[in-house]
Formats: C-alpha cells, structure tokens, sequence
C-alpha cells in the first residue's frame, strides 16, 4: 500500500514538473511570436518613440519645380527670399475646343505676414544719408556712392514732363498687404509738385496717355509689377519711380543695388530699351534726335520706346545717338 502512495506522489511531482517546464515554455513561444511581430511591423520593443520619416526620394514633377521645401524652423521672423510660380490655365468651354493654356507666372515671396504698421513708419521715418548728385556738361546725374547710376532725368522732371499716365500716386490697394496707400506723394519736396495740377499729374484714378510727356502709353501697372515680384514693400510700396525719388533726396536702404541693376539693364550703357531705341534710328536713318514739341515736321522714332526709357529716368540725347552713328563705321 506504501508503495501505491509512493508512486502516486511520484506521478504527481512528474506531472507538475511538466507543467512548469509547458508553462515556461508556452510563455517563451509567446514572447518569440511578440517580438517578432513587433519586428515585422517596424516596431521597438524599447519604449516607443515618434520618428520623423525620411524624405521620399521620388517626387512629382511639380514639387520638383518647386525646388527645395521651405523650412519652418529657422528663420521663422525674417522675409524669406524663396519664390514658387503660379500658372493659371483657361480651361476649355467644352470638350470638342482645343485646348488653350495661358503661362502667367508669378514671383511669389514666401514670407510671413507682414508687420504693416512697422513698414508705414519706415516708409517715411528714413533720414537722408547720400549726398546731392551731380550734374554733368551733358545733364547726367553722378551719385557719389553709386557711380554706375546715371540716370539724365530728375524726379521733379519727370513728374512736370509728364509720366506714368499721371496716376502713379494714386489710391493704391496693395494686394500684398491687404492695404490702401493713399496720399504718400505729399512726401515729395513741395518744390516738385508746387503750381502743378497734383489730380492731373500725380493721382489721377484713371492712366491718362496725354499727359505723358510722349503722348503715348506703356508699361505695367503698379499692381502688375506686384504681381511679377518686383516690388519690396518693405521699403517702396509703389516700387521704381518711388525709391528713385527718396534714392535721390539721399535715402539709402538694401533695396538700391537691385534698382541700380535694373536701372542698369533697361537704359544703362548696353540697356535693353536704350539699344533697342538707338538701333530703331540707326535702322530709320535719323541722326537727329526726336523731342516732342521740337519742330512738327521732325521724323518720330518710336515714341512708345522713348516713353519708356523716360519712366527709368533717362532720355536719349544727341551724343547718345551720334555715338551710335560712329560705331557703325
């Protein structure tokens, strides 16, 4: 009988022996099976943490066009100088017209909103740093800081000749800014605009080709060069012929040598415009200038390119077109 007791303790201690060695084993396969899930899915079996992915290195023609993505942890105060393009298409009416697309880009300043209030101070608190320019034997301005600008027109010349359809300082809603500027063109000395027909010349709402100094019209309109990014608000909110004008009272800011160079590119020395004119009386045969209100009988050379190069504060004068002459033999 002690025997029977004996084996049946024995049993029972083999058995619970088992168990344990089944129920080790049964959590190990499920430890193993977790890890290894974890595995699969990506995942740590550390404490969890959040990863940034990497950068895909495939992306769409579009983003590619785009070029690098902007940041938005560095810098998060400054105007940022990079530009993305809008294209705006028209779309067919129906589906048997042809198709019609229309590449109207635009130079887009991504930037913060912009401190308004700031940028109306400053438009106007600038104090005078450059000196009064001088004038040649010919009637070309010399800056003593910028000798490469050399324009022949001043501002208040500009202005009682005629410029701009006379509605340049007019009421301007500033699409950028989400702001009218109205009534700026009283920081002008008073002597430019004394005795002059202020509606007619300076703010008139509609552009007005007669009184244009050529009787003719061309160029943008304030809001087009807004449109094109040629305009930094942050110094001159109607852009060219407003920075001439402080430039040339002596106000000096980090926007001149972009002005300079554009200044530079359309009537400088090789300008587009300035070639394109003397090339146009070359090709006419006229060695005489032409100068509205000269005698009525005197041959015109395209008045719209003669406009043009005086919104830029230069008009071509005899020895420009007698230089001309002389190095085509």
């Amino acid at each position: 009988m002690a025997d029977i007791e004996a084996q049946r303790l024995a049993n029972l201690q083999n058995k619970e022996k088992l168990l344990a060695e089944l129920n080790l084993n049964s959590r190990a396969i499920t430890s193993t099976k977790s890890q290894t899930v974890k595995r699969e899915n990506g995942l740590s079996t550390k404490k969890r943490k959040i990863e940034v992915a990497d950068r895909p290195t495939r992306s769409s023609a579009r983003i590619q066009q785009a070029g690098e993505r902007p940041s938005y942890k560095e810098e998060p105060d400054s105007v940022r100088a990079t530009t993305v393009s809008r294209v705006k298409v028209r779309t067919r009416p129906n589906a048997n017209a042809s198709a019609s697309v229309t590449d109207l880009k635009e130079e887009v300043r991504l930037s913060p909103a912009p401190d308004v209030e700031t940028m109306r101070e400053n438009w106007s608190k600038w104090e005078a740093e450059g000196s009064a320019p001088n004038r040649d034997e010919v009637g070309a301005f010399h800056f003593e800081d910028f000798p490469l600008f050399v324009p022949n027109k001043s501002p208040e010349e500009m202005i009682r000749e005629g410029c701009f359809g006379g509605s340049y300082w007019r009421p301007l809603k500033s699409r950028r800014l989400g702001i009218v500027i109205e009534d700026d063109w009283k920081e002008l000395p008073p002597e430019w605009t004394e005795g002059l027909d202020v509606h007619g010349k300076l703010t008139s709402p509609d552009y007005d080709a007669d009184v244009n100094k050529y009787k003719v019209a061309c160029g943008q309109s304030i809001e087009g060069w807004e449109a094109s990014g040629w305009i930094m608000h942050e110094y001159d909110v109607r852009g060219w012929f407003q920075w001439y004008c402080r430039f040339f009272q002596g106000r000096r800011c980090p926007d001149d040598d972009r002005q300079v160079s554009r200044w530079r590119k359309c009537v400088g020395p090789t300008g587009r415009w300035k070639r394109m004119l003397l090339k146009a009386y070359l090709k006419q045969g006229v060695r005489e200038v032409f100068d509205d209100g000269e005698d009525e009988d005197t041959r015109e050379v395209s008045p719209v390119m003669h406009q043009t190069c005086h919104h830029w504060a230069y008009e071509i004068k005899q020895h420009d077109l007698d230089d001309a002459w002389q190095s085509t033999g």
